[in-house]
């Protein structure tokens, strides 16, 4: 989840990027109007979009981990009261999430219905128009100018002059239903309470709806005169941020700036188009996410994922011509699994692969010298990471080793280098070698003092 969330707010920022550097200075307001609306949706969509075709073009990860070998009886006991006080701090640690999540999300409900009262004391004041169009509503001793949805609220002292521009303003909004961006980008701000990026969207709509009324305004009266009646008006409205507010003089200098500029090119729009390129290299990203995520999963680990092990030659998924050298492919995407003796009777990929398991499991467990480790004065819990290959006529190779001491890797790889020889993997037909990497652990006691006073002796 928090990965999700990570990437839909990231594709967000980038959206924002895009939009204020090449398409907030545009006059197709329309336009800046469906990207606002668009953009944040998508970005919350395209992390949980996986296209086969683009998974299938991503290589996989170098190694595949199989589950972890625990050496011995005592090892395994130790590991999992290990593992059940990780898992324990895990549930803690959501459920901590939990609590903060739904705090910030009750306290932002309500945050939105104290809005909710405020525009509820709005309407109790009776409307001076009221048709199916729009109604207007004077409100007494008061210079407010806004609207929500079909009404539009006027403070009762304003001049004539003033009323009649400040309503052909305000029944844009009206007519484009700007009300309904704005509780849309409300409701992502309940929903999103923790993510910024929100509220900057609804801020930069906000300003665009005033940009659109604005432009709707002087297509009828003098701009000059327009200009006068912004620059002189005083303000006086809530701040609330799902209604739309004439007098907002923080974009006041902006709404003239943008009634000054010449109108945008038509050749402009193509900067739009941009979005496509933007979408499908996040499209690749996520299919790269997944993928790493997939392999990830074929491992049925009892404990958290150790690091990754050091790098190792770059495997292919593709399989080579006749006269080429055969290529490795990774344990999660060959076709056909190479088969430990004693599992050829298995039929399904995922018998194999479990078979294939337990005997790797079953002959380390016998043929790992784990008193090595009290000999080289270890104590704890240790790990050690070997990268090996079955090699394409069926010979185990060992790629790497890494271990808290040396003598500790050359053990692995002397029993994996007795594995025996297996039947290889198959991709299209094609005998492979096929890449794994294996951890092994094991538990050393600490020595107790009779132990001590032995080896004194």
């Amino acid at each position: 989840m928090l990965h999700y969330i990570l990437q839909a707010i990231v594709f967000q920022l980038i959206f924002l990027v895009v939009y204020e550097l090449l398409l907030k200075r545009e006059t197709f307001f329309s336009y800046n109007r469906i990207y606002l609306l668009v953009t944040p949706i998508l970005a919350l969509i395209l992390p949980l979009l996986k296209i086969s075709a683009l998974q299938n073009a991503i290589p996989a990860e170098n190694f595949v981990m199989l589950p972890e070998v625990f050496l011995g009886e005592a090892p395994k006991a130790g590991l999992g009261n290990a593992g059940s006080t990780i898992a324990a701090k895990n549930v803690l640690f959501d459920h901590w999430w939990q609590l903060i999540y739904f705090g910030g999300l009750l306290f932002s409900l309500g945050f939105f219905f104290n809005k909710l009262r405020i525009i509820r004391q709005l309407f109790d004041f009776k409307p001076v128009v009221n048709t199916s169009e729009m109604k207007v509503v004077e409100v007494p001793d008061s210079n407010i100018a806004c609207t929500f949805y079909k009404t539009i609220f006027l403070g009762a002292g304003l001049s004539e002059k003033e009323r009649e521009q400040i309503l052909s303003h305000e029944m844009v909004h009206v007519r484009q239903r700007h009300t309904l961006d704005l509780l849309f980008f409300e409701l992502l701000r309940i929903i999103f309470w923790f993510n910024p990026l929100i509220y900057i969207y609804q801020s930069r709509i906000s300003a665009l709806h005033e940009f659109m009324a604005d432009a709707g305004v002087v297509k009828n009266v003098k701009k000059q005169d327009y200009f006068q009646q912004l620059l002189n008006s005083a303000f006086n409205t809530e701040d609330i941020s799902f209604i739309n507010q004439f007098f907002n003089h923080s974009i006041i200098k902006k709404r003239i700036v943008m009634l000054q500029k010449t109108k945008s090119k038509s050749v402009s729009k193509f900067k739009f188009l941009i979005i496509l390129p933007l979408m499908a290299a996040m499209l690749t990203y996520v299919a790269c996410s997944s993928s790493k995520t997939g392999n990830e999963q074929v491992s049925t680990q009892q404990v958290p994922p150790p690091p990754p092990p050091p790098p190792a030659p770059e495997p292919s998924t593709s399989v080579p011509k006749a006269g080429q050298e055969t290529l490795d492919i990774p344990f999660a995407v060959v076709e056909e699994l190479p088969v430990f003796p004693g599992c050829e009777s298995f039929e399904t990929r995922e018998e194999k692969a479990e078979c294939i398991t337990q005997k790797i499991n079953q002959f380390v467990n016998t043929n790992f010298n784990t008193s090595l480790g009290k000999e080289l004065g270890l104590t704890g819990l240790n790990r050690i990471y070997v990268q090996f290959k079955i090699a394409k006529n069926g010979v185990v190779e060992v790629l790497g080793a890494r271990a808290p001491h040396p003598a500790l890797e050359e053990e692995a790889r002397r029993v994996v280098n007795l594995l025996p020889k297996m039947t290889p993997g198959k991709q299209r037909g094609e005998e492979v070698g096929v890449l794994y990497s294996l951890p092994i652990s094991f538990m050393v006691p600490e020595a107790t003092s009779e132990d001590k006073k032995s080896s004194e002796n």
